[in-house]
């Protein structure tokens, strides 16, 4: 007798469903398998953002306080090396190097540094022997009560002041005399206006 017609209905050896394919609403254990894996990928591209976001945000800090540094030492250095000869050239630079109160009482600011020039009438070498953030003042303009220590400048003027501490020396020489030795320990504020760092204060401290 002839084989029997195969049943359509009977159930696949390989999947255990219906001839057709796999019973509705079952899962087969590669999907579950994908399923997962995709779950995991997801979970594990949102990590690697979040790391990159985190060390590109600590890189771009590291550089803004870098410049921030290289700004208040440049202008330190000017400072530190004026003398009898280039005593007027160094001070319109650092006059503008600077904004704010400063700039408008430079003269008062400056006395101090300049009565020293021309009391040694000297030829005078500075350097710079190290700079350090202090501290970071963000969000100038916040609102009272906030722990930002208030700025010398207009609220809004600046997008950011770094406040630096540098400490340098400089070595005068009058002729026939000894050499004398000035030390300077400076607190500056660094402030980004428009793009531009320029110390918004000076002080010097013991």
């Amino acid at each position: 007798m002839p084989d029997a017609a195969e049943d359509p209905a009977e159930p696949d050896p390989e999947t255990g469903g219906e001839a057709s394919g796999v019973a509705p609403g079952v899962f087969s254990r590669y999907g579950v398998v994908s399923a997962l894996l995709g779950v995991f990928c997801a979970a594990a591209v949102g990590v690697l953002a979040l790391i990159w976001s985190h060390h590109h945000g600590e890189v771009a800090e590291r550089t803004r306080q870098t410049d921030a540094m290289q700004a208040a030492a440049d202008w330190t250095g000017v400072l530190v090396n004026m003398n009898k000869d280039n005593v007027e050239t160094s001070l319109q630079k650092l006059r503008d190097g600077t904004v704010g109160q400063l700039n408008a009482d430079f003269e008062a600011s400056v006395q101090p540094y300049r009565d020293i020039v021309r009391t040694l009438q000297s030829q005078t070498t500075g350097q710079i022997e190290s700079v350090a953030v202090e501290n970071v003042h963000h969000d100038l303009d916040a609102l009272p009560g906030t722990s930002n220590p208030p700025s010398e400048l207009p609220a809004g003027m600046a997008s950011r002041t770094d406040t630096v501490l540098v400490v340098a020396s400089s070595v005068s020489r009058n002729a026939g005399g000894q050499p004398q030795t000035v030390h300077w320990n400076l607190r500056l504020d660094v402030s980004d206006v428009d793009g531009r760092l320029l110390v918004s204060r000076l002080e010097s401290i013991r």
